[in-house]
C-alpha cells in the first residue's frame, strides 16, 4: 500500500515522502479499513512543525481520521462486518491506503452519507460533541462565544449551540463572515478588524459559555467575559503556531493565558475545562465510543451537517497542508485515495 510519511519538520515541500509499505494486520480487537478519504486536522500542521509531543517520531505516519470500507477484522470483533462503510479515529496512521484502529473508534456511516464529509465525524465532531454535550450543559438563551467558528470543530459547535437555542458570538476572518452567519451565528465578529472582547463588552453582555481553540490572550479575555456560573472550555492553542516563529511571541503566549486562583473562580462559580480528545480516546474508550455513536445520530438526524472545504488527491499532501495552514478553509480539508 501507499503511505505518506512525515520525514522532516518544516516546509510542506520537504516534509513528506510517499512510501510503499505492508498493509497492517488488525489485532484481535482492531479493524482494518481500506481508506477512501483521510482527514486533515490542525494538529497535523502542528505535528509537521515539530511542535506536537504526542506525534510519533519521524518518519511518522500522521492522520487522525479516515472513512472507507472495512477490509478485515480482529478475532474478537463482532460488531462490524467486512464491507461496511465506516468512519474511524485512527490515532495516527490515517495518511495511508489502509489504516488499522481499535474497534471503539469505529462507527458505521449512515446509508447514502457523503464519505468525504464522514471524515469530519471522528475527530472534529467528537471534539465538538464532547465539549458541548459532555463537559457542559447548554441552555436556551445562553450567550456563547465560539472562537474560530468557521473551522472544523467551531462550525459544529455553532450548530450544536443553535440546536439548544443559544445566542452565539462567533469569530472568523473577513472572507468567512457569510459562512458563519449561515451556520446560525448571531453576532459575527471579524477578528482581523475587531477585538471580540470589546464587541461583546460593548453590547453589555457577559457570557455563559466560551469555546476556545486559540489559547494565549484570547483565552484570558474569554475568561474575563464569563458571567457568574460561566464556563470556559479550552480545546486548543492555535496561537502557538505563530509563537514558534518568534521566541518573544512564545513567551507572550504562555503569559497571555494569565494566572487564575481557584478562590476567585469559586467566588463567582466559574469553571475552566480543558479537552484533549486523544486522552479521552486512549483512557476512556467506552466514553469515546458513546460520543462517536451520538455524533453519528446527530449527523443522521441533520442536527449537525459537516462541511468539507476542499478535497485534494492524497499525493497532493503538500498543497493540502498549505491550504489548511493558510486558514483559508472552512470546515474540513480531506485527502482522497484512488
Amino acid at each position: 500500500m501507499k503511505a505518506i510519511y512525515l520525514q522532516k519538520y518544516g516546509s510542506t515541500q520537504e516534509a513528506f515522502v510517499v512510501k510503499e509499505t505492508k498493509i497492517p494486520t488488525p489485532k484481535e480487537d482492531e479493524v482494518l479499513i481500506k481508506v477512501k478519504y483521510s482527514g486533515l486536522n490542525f494538529a497535523d500542521v502542528i505535528a509537521r512543525r515539530g511542535m506536537y509531543p504526542d506525534a510519533p517520531k519521524n518518519p511518522a505516519l500522521l492522520g487522525y481520521d479516515v472513512s472507507g470500507e472495512i477490509s478485515a477484522i480482529g478475532e474478537k470483533v463482532t460488531e462490524f462486518k467486512i464491507g461496511q462503510q465506516v468512519v474511524a479515529m485512527t490515532r495516527f496512521g490515517g495518511y495511508a491506503e489502509y489504516a488499522v484502529t481499535n474497534k471503539n473508534g469505529v462507527a458505521v456511516v449512515p446509508d447514502g452519507y457523503d464519505m468525504a464529509a464522514a471524515t469530519v465525524l471522528a475527530t472534529q465532531a467528537c471534539t465538538a460533541y464532547y465539549c458541548a454535550e459532555d463537559c457542559v450543559t447548554l441552555h436556551k438563551g445562553d450567550k456563547v462565544l465560539i472562537q474560530a467558528a468557521a473551522g472544523g470543530v467551531g462550525s459544529l459547535l455553532v450548530q450544536i449551540a443553535k440546536h439548544h437555542g443559544c445566542i452565539v458570538y462567533g469569530t472568523a476572518s473577513t472572507g468567512k463572515q457569510d459562512f458563519i452567519k449561515k451556520l446560525g451565528v448571531d453576532y459575527a465578529i471579524d477578528y482581523t478588524k475587531d477585538n471580540f472582547y470589546d464587541v461583546i463588552k460593548g453590547n453589555g453582555h457577559q457570557l455563559d459559555m466560551v469555546f476556545d481553540s486559540l489559547g494565549g490572550t484570547a483565552f484570558a479575555k474569554g475568561v474575563k467575559l464569563l458571567a457568574p456560573g460561566g464556563k470556559m472550555v479550552c480545546y486548543g492553542a492555535a496561537e502557538q503556531l505563530e509563537s514558534r516563529k518568534n521566541k518573544l511571541k512564545l513567551i507572550s503566549l504562555a503569559v497571555g493565558f494569565g494566572l487564575f486562583s481557584p478562590i476567585s473562580l469559586l467566588m463567582q462559580s466559574k469553571s475552566i475545562i480543558t479537552v484533549n480528545m486523544l486522552r479521552i480516546a486512549d483512557f476512556k474508550q467506552s466514553v469515546f465510543k458513546e460520543v462517536l455513536q451520538n455524533v453519528i445520530k446527530m449527523a443522521d438526524q441533520k442536527i449537525i451537517t459537516p462541511h468539507v472545504s476542499k478535497v485534494f488527491p492524497a499525493l497532493d499532501i503538500a498543497e493540502a497542508h498549505d491550504f489548511l495552514e493558510s486558514r483559508q478553509s472552512t470546515g474540513k480539508v480531506v485527502l482522497k485515495w484512488d
